[in-house]
């Protein structure tokens, strides 16, 4: 299979292209240059945003092409007008975002959708924009050769956000840590190299049209995530686990200033952990334990020296070691 990865030197690109590899897949990377790219590929250099930056795509064919672009949508719809005719198929990497808010628990790939942004807008908002993306994809691709993966959490080694890093590092540190509760929550996520080996078998089984693509609901709780960087850092940490309300009431905010965690019962935990995945689940999705990417992640984040990369266009998430204090002693526990 020739592929042809948008990217592909960070967090999802970077999974997909080493999966591609690893099957031996003969594998192009079109990228900035701004980090190196993974070993066994051919490389092109271009950028996207720039005039002419495309050139490097000018020739060439390829039976797919995976874009995780998630800006403003005109650089999918000229890369997919490019290669219209070239490439056999399109996987578009999107988001569960694309949904209208707020979307019910158990939303399918039927629930209502966010306006996409124009393709030829400025950079609107995460949402607009992925779903301008894949209306850029399939205006050229059509439904049939359009693949649109709407992600949900992704987290796995790689990972450029630092939600899963925080908490690792955070445990890693020990002492008493702020953990949200309740224990059994559930989690929903799904492992970047898990997500990476579902596109290339939806390649190669010529899947077309969108799919929720996270783990299945339930995959895990808060208590089993925690506990498993508890075991993967081998720390002495105390998880004090804190009830929602308590937790809100110290004006922390779900997601951001405690990563992966949102209340139960809100619309934000609807729209996070509770996606129907049963389309991919049927199309093949396999997840891995959780336990697995927590373990993974920390023995990369260990070789970085405990610093992981950061996107400069995501803020840092997670508590300073002040704000965690100030809640676990204002609040008596």
């Amino acid at each position: 299979m020739r592929l042809l990865m948008l990217g592909g030197t960070e967090f999802a690109g970077r999974a997909v292209v080493e999966a591609a590899v690893g099957r031996g897949w003969d594998v192009t990377v079109f990228h900035r240059g701004r980090h190196a790219a993974p070993p066994g590929v051919r490389e092109v250099l271009g950028d996207r945003t720039a005039p002419r930056g495309l050139d490097g795509l000018a020739e060439g064919e390829w039976d797919a092409v995976v874009d995780t672009w998630s800006a403003a949508p005109r650089a999918v719809r000229d890369t997919a007008r490019l290669l219209r005719g070239r490439a056999g198929r399109y996987v578009y990497v999107s988001s569960c975002s694309v949904y209208a808010w707020a979307p019910p628990a158990g939303y399918t790939e039927d629930a209502p959708l966010v306006q996409g942004a124009e393709a030829g807008a400025d950079h609107t908002d995460y949402a607009r924009d992925k779903r301008g993306g894949e209306l850029a994809v399939v205006e050229s691709f059509g439904a049939r050769d359009s693949l649109l993966v709407r992600a949900g959490l992704l987290l796995g080694p790689y990972e450029n956000v630092g939600r899963l890093p925080w908490w690792l590092n955070r445990i890693a540190r020990g002492g008493p840590v702020l953990a949200p509760g309740p224990r059994e929550l559930p989690v929903q996520f799904v492992d970047v190299r898990d997500l990476a080996e579902w596109i290339l078998d939806g390649i190669e089984g010529e899947l077309g049209g969108p799919y929720n693509l996270t783990g299945p609901r339930g995959h895990t709780t808060m208590g089993e995530f925690l506990e498993a960087c508890v075991r993967a850092t081998g720390s002495a940490a105390e998880l004090r686990w804190t009830a929602p309300e308590v937790v809100l009431g110290a004006g922390i905010e779900p997601w951001s200033g405690l990563p992966v965690w949102v209340p139960p019962g809100s619309e934000l935990h609807d729209a996070l952990h509770s996606a129907d995945v049963s389309r991919a689940l049927a199309a093949g999705l396999n997840c891995r334990p959780a336990a697995h990417t927590v373990a993974d992640t920390w023995r990369w984040l260990a070789e970085l020296g405990g610093t992981a990369p950061q996107r400069p266009d995501r803020p840092p998430v997670g508590l300073t070691p002040e704000a965690e204090e100030r809640a676990l002693t204002g609040n008596g526990i």
